[in-house]
C-alpha cells in the first residue's frame, strides 16, 4: 500500500512575540514573519495575540479577539495583510472618553 503525504503546509505550533509570528510546520520547518506583517496583530495586546486557535488539521490559525486569520500557505507566500482603505474624504474616527459618554448618559 502506498500512502502519499499531504504536501500542503500545516501549522503544528505557533508563537507570537512583540516582533514576530513564528510557526512550526508539520514538515519540520520553522518559519517566521515580522509582526508588522499583520496590522491587526501588531495593534493587539499580548493577551489578544496569544489567544489563537489552529484551524482544521493546521491549514490556518485564527485570532478571535482581533478577527485575524493567517493560512500556512499564505504565510509561506509572504504576502502581508493590507489595511483597509478609507473612503475618499472620510475622517479617521476619534476616540471618545469614558467621562464624555458618562456625561451624555446622565442627561
Amino acid at each position: 500500500m502506498n500512502i502519499a503525504a499531504s504536501s500542503d503546509p500545516r501549522f503544528v505550533a505557533l508563537k507570537v512575540t512583540n516582533e514576530s509570528i513564528i510557526a512550526q510546520l508539520a514538515d519540520g520547518r520553522t518559519v517566521s514573519v515580522p509582526l508588522a506583517w499583520s496590522w491587526r496583530l501588531s495593534e493587539a495586546t499580548p493577551e489578544q495575540r496569544n489567544n489563537f486557535e489552529i484551524l482544521g488539521n493546521g491549514q490556518g490559525v485564527h485570532w478571535p479577539d482581533v478577527d485575524e486569520d493567517i493560512s500556512a500557505a499564505g504565510m509561506l507566500c509572504g504576502t502581508p495583510a493590507r489595511r483597509p482603505k478609507r473612503a475618499v474624504g472620510s475622517r479617521p474616527r476619534r476616540a471618545v472618553s469614558t467621562a464624555k459618554h458618562a456625561h451624555a448618559a446622565a442627561r
